[in-house]
């Protein structure tokens, strides 16, 4: 049993990075940013790289005028 879980779970991660990456990597190329960096980091862990991406790059938090 604990194999059958094992499993779901390392397919529910893969799943999670390979999307985090995804939008990343085709949100970076849409705005001219170094979107095979931001593939490529968004590979490695979740949520940092989309969280830092989404503040720092995007400013999804700075007040609109």
């Amino acid at each position: 049993m604990s194999k059958d879980i094992t499993l779901t779970l390392i397919i529910v991660v893969v799943a999670i990075l390979l999307l985090q990456s995804i939008f990343l990597f085709l949100d970076a190329r849409k705005r001219n940013y170094n979107y095979w960096l931001w593939g490529i980091i968004g590979l490695i862990q979740a949520p940092m790289p989309a969280l830092f991406y989404l503040i720092f790059v995007r400013k999804v938090f700075q007040k609109k005028l």
